[in-house]
């Protein structure tokens, strides 16, 4: 008997792709108003026995995510805008996102180091000083998210997370994927990367807590060179946080992750959700082929 799955998402543009077991799907909502899907099969290097291994699969599910998610994006643009529109822009996405690594290291932990630095001089404690450096990472953050929330394409994005969200919602508490059931669900969810995020934010600020205050160059290399243990350490805790989400204390503790998702997530519109509905549900009916 297999271990239970469990399905999760992302928003694209105009749509939302589903990862499945052994499959992915995305749905895109084209400008005539009729839904485009497709499935892939999922690369043997993400279900292998390297996925099931603790600490390593949350290196993994980061690579997947990323590879996986620029491959959705650069569909869902093909979809939407037009194959003419996009074609020979592929190159100019990848790049898109390499600059967008370099610019986030550069505002969320090279500009915290160095507002932390303009007033180390007055902090007489390493611990305290790391701990600035890591509210001031958390408040960039919190704050980039917000602006960000405010432009109309990104509200789209934000409105289709909401629908994934609630999707997967509905079909973990057996309800049939109707627009009407899906629409009652909340736009928060245990598994969602916002809270993923959160916990990335935390421990981060915990373990660089008690690496004193080396030169600055050294403080901007360790940040950087632990950040992939730290991710591997809060995807454990996601998932033992999501497992175990109707525990009181767990909710408790999870309650700042999932009041966060409301920066990043907006109530989806029917059509919206419609397009869930069918990624997930085609995901799954090629997930059962395998069985």
């Amino acid at each position: 008997m297999k271990d239970k799955f469990y399905y999760g998402g992302q928003a694209v543009l105009e749509g939302v792709m589903m990862r499945g077991r052994n499959h992915y799907t995305i749905a895109v909502r084209q400008e005539t108003k009729e839904i485009s899907s497709v499935t892939h099969r999922l690369s043997n290097v993400y279900n292998g026995r390297l996925r099931k291994i603790p600490f390593i699969r949350g290196i993994l599910t980061l690579i997947e995510t990323l590879i996986l998610g620029i491959k959705s994006l650069l569909y869902s643009a093909d979809i939407y805008m037009g194959e003419e529109e996009v074609k020979g822009k592929s190159a100019m996405i990848w790049v898109a996102m390499i600059i967008g690594v370099v610019a986030g290291i550069g505002l969320f932990i090279f500009i915290p180091l160095m507002l932390t630095r303009v007033i180390d001089p007055y902090i007489g404690s390493g611990i305290v000083s790391n701990l600035v450096d890591g509210i001031f990472r958390l408040v960039m953050v919190i704050a980039y998210i917000w602006i960000i929330g405010f432009l109309p394409d990104i509200r789209r994005v934000f409105s289709y997370h909401g629908a994934e969200h609630k999707t997967i919602n509905a079909f973990e508490d057996g309800a049939d994927l109707t627009v009407e059931n899906v629409r009652k669900y909340s736009t928060a969810h245990a598994r969602c990367g916002t809270g993923f995020l959160l916990i990335v934010l935390t421990i981060a600020t915990l373990v660089f807590m008690f690496t004193g205050r080396p030169p600055i160059y050294l403080r901007f290399l360790l940040r950087i060179v632990l950040l992939p243990a730290i991710a591997a350490v809060s995807y454990e805790l996601l998932r033992l946080s999501a497992r175990y989400c109707k525990n009181k204390v767990v909710r408790i503790l999870m309650t700042p992750g999932l009041s966060l998702q409301s920066l990043t997530t907006r109530e989806p519109d029917d059509e919206q959700i419609e397009v869930s509905i069918t990624s997930l549900s085609k995901v799954i009916d090629a997930d059962a082929f395998d069985i």
